[in-house]
């Protein structure tokens, strides 16, 4: 069968992307409703994927009928299905968001398009060069949309990414090649085997190869100390895009990372090589830390949610070096979840940011009361992010914190909870900000009588903030609302993925 629905769920997106620039010559706003199209074709998509997925198990692609060694494949598994199901989701909602909110150039949505068609390819791909295409696909497209408002600002941070993203596929690149010298192919799966029968897991290509791949793939997961674009990449990004990036470029960076390592280098790489495996617990636990510590520090709210990340990507990486069912359940679990709660964070930061123009955490004072729905979206998106239950932040890390005491890790599980006090620690600053602190004295606060300011009803949603739409505040809802909803889904989680759990641990 050749299940035509894989290489579908890539190319519309991108072949989509040429019409905007061919269509706009014609008509001046016809991005956003052909990227709408794409989106919601690839929803379809996905979830005849996902269906037949759990009826029938790995499905995949071969593109041209070359040998397996050197060609294209495309896969669908459990795994990737769940990632895939994650972007599409995201790209709706922030599409939501866009409607009003913009950019609204057809040149915009035509990189859209292509970032989302890079993001599916990375979740599908089936081979270790092609994931690297797919990966600077992303990587050129979200350095474009980075500088999209074509400020000053914008530019530095998106070039500043663009070096710093650079050097990391240039490092993953030199793995793949290490690989290909070492083994005489490309395909994951046969990587796998030639790994394990030919090459020998302990042969300095092999080891080198690791090295050079994860390093690589922790620059896109923003991995301290290699996590320096992410924080002007965020705050600089116009809002729509900062939503979007957050949710999803680092995501499949992390996504790669764990592909690799549990499809071709296998856990038997870990037990042949240990340091291997500590190697990447120890720079995950260090990621949690530093990134909670630096999280707290800051003033700017984008920022803050920025460093949050790269201690949420650590937490990550870390379940993914203790190679436990638990822990592996619980990384796939807030990989999912850090998508949609980063994406509602930053989509409510937007609307705060439209209505009263502010980013402090100092300006937000009193605005619970002007923008009550906004408000409290942001509230229950940030009380999952701390890991309050019912939410998936608190299943998440539940899992990872289990499979770090499973392994003999309890390091790792005491920084979780060390890392889960600062997230409060920051979490209700914002909150006390936005319900309990006055505005008066606040140089740059929206002052209390000051009636002409609302995003979202507060007193007289007649006096509503034009700049904002339903549409707007909706998208932050509906990722709250997920966010909650998916704290009840451990049993159906663990039983869809149970397949990829066997076959890779």
């Amino acid at each position: 069968m050749s299940n035509i629905e894989i290489p579908l769920l890539v190319a519309v997106p991108i072949l989509l992307s040429t019409l905007p620039l061919l269509l706009g010559l014609r008509f001046e706003k016809i991005g956003w409703p052909i990227a709408v199209l794409g989106a919601l074709v690839n929803a379809g998509l996905v979830a005849t994927i996902g269906r037949r997925v759990a009826t029938e198990g790995r499905l995949v692609h071969s593109l041209g009928g070359y040998p397996r060694q050197y060609g294209i494949e495309l896969v669908a598994d459990q795994f990737s299905v769940v990632v895939a199901a994650l972007i599409v989701v995201v790209t709706l909602v922030v599409l939501g968001y866009a409607r009003t909110a913009g950019p609204r150039r057809n040149s915009f949505y035509s990189t859209f398009l292509l970032l989302f068609g890079g993001l599916l390819g990375v979740s599908m791909t089936g081979d270790v060069f092609n994931l690297f295409v797919f990966l600077e696909i992303t990587g050129l497209t979200t350095y474009a949309l980075v500088a999209s408002d074509r400020s000053p600002k914008s530019a530095l941070a998106s070039l500043k990414y663009l070096i710093i993203g650079t050097a990391g596929a240039s490092l993953y690149l030199v793995g793949v090649g290490f690989l290909l010298v070492a083994t005489g192919t490309l395909n994951m799966v046969e990587l796998s085997t030639a790994i394990a029968d030919f090459a020998g897991y302990r042969n300095p290509l092999i080891v080198a190869a690791f090295a050079f791949i994860v390093v690589g793939l922790s620059v896109k997961a923003a991995v301290f100390p290699l996590h320096t674009w992410m924080p002007d990449a965020y705050a600089e990004s116009p809002d729509t895009v900062t939503a979007y990036i957050s949710g999803l470029v680092s995501t499949v960076g992390a996504y790669a990372i764990a592909r690799l390592v549990y499809t071709v280098f296998t856990p038997a790489f870990f037990e042949a090589v240990p340091l291997a495996r500590r190697g990447l617990v120890a720079a995950g636990t260090v990621s949690i830390l530093a990134g909670s510590i630096l999280a707290v520090t800051q003033s700017d709210v984008k920022r803050m949610l920025a460093y949050s990340s790269v201690a949420q990507f650590g937490m990550i990486i870390a379940a993914f070096g203790l190679a436990t069912e638990q822990a592996l359940i619980g990384a796939v679990i807030h990989l999912v979840g850090h998508g949609i709660m980063k994406t509602g964070l930053f989509l409510a930061v937007g609307v705060l940011s439209s209505a009263y123009g502010v980013r402090v955490v100092s300006k937000y004072a009193n605005l619970g009361y002007r923008s009550p729905v906004t408000v409290a979206a942001m509230g229950v998106l940030l009380l999952s992010l701390v890991g309050i239950p019912p939410s998936i932040g608190f299943l998440g890390k539940w899992y990872i914190a289990w499979g770090a005491v499973e392994a003999g890790a309890p390091i790792v599980a005491g920084v979780i909870f060390l890392s889960t006090l600062l997230t409060l620690l920051y979490a209700a600053r914002l909150l006390e900000t936005i319900y309990f602190r006055p505005a008066e004295g606040v140089e740059g606060a929206v002052a209390a009588d000051d009636a002409s300011l609302r995003s979202d009803g507060g007193a007289d949603i007649a006096d509503a903030d034009p700049s904002v739409s339903v549409g707007m505040i909706l998208a932050a809802v509906v990722m709250a609302v997920l966010a909650v909803g998916l704290g009840f889904s451990a049993p159906t989680i663990e039983t869809f993925l149970a397949p990829f759990l066997e076959a890779v641990l």
